[in-house]
């Protein structure tokens, strides 16, 4: 795991920074190739993330985000989006490549570990397909478990350092 990856693996809301870092591990140990994985975003400020959606809107550029501050499950911690790094110096988001020849395309192979930890991928979106993303769909604590809705999470406490609290 590159420094990059763990520094934002350090801005997640730290009930789910142990398992990101097992998913990592255990995506690096799946991609015998060339690839590693990158986390590229991670905790995405409301400031960051009005300042994402006015693209396309009421600054240049195509639309990246149908999220508003507040609606963006970034805002919280509890998402991540990804990249392959190809011989630890390229950023790739090609879904399909296989860089370790096992007939399975690397990224997938990583849809797949997310997904065993009960992650939510963007790429099964029905209309705002986000291929790099991954989000944690529920947060199970000690007395029950809660849906990660943005709807739910913007309204629970926070602690003082702005992390919700379950």
């Amino acid at each position: 795991m590159d420094s990059i990856t763990q520094t934002r693996i350090d801005k997640l809301h730290p009930i789910i920074r142990d398992e990101v870092q097992k998913i990592i591990t255990e995506c690096d140990l799946a991609l015998t190739g060339k690839a590693k994985i990158r986390i590229t975003q991670s905790l995405r400020t409301f400031k960051e993330q009005e300042q994402l959606y006015a693209i396309g809107r009421t600054k240049p550029g195509k639309k990246v985000t149908n999220a508003k501050a507040g609606q963006s499950i970034h805002n919280y911690g509890l998402a991540v989006d990804i990249c392959l790094i190809i011989d630890g110096k390229t950023a790739s988001w090609d879904t399909a490549k296989d860089w370790d020849n096992d007939k399975v395309a690397d990224w997938y192979e990583c849809v797949k570990i997310f997904a065993k930890y009960g992650w939510e991928w963007g790429g099964n979106w029905k209309t705002f397909k986000d291929l790099p993303h991954f989000e944690k769909k529920s947060i199970k604590t000690k007395f029950s478990e809660i849906k990660a809705t943005w709807r739910n999470l913007i309204k629970l406490p926070k602690d003082k350092n702005g992390y919700v609290i379950f």
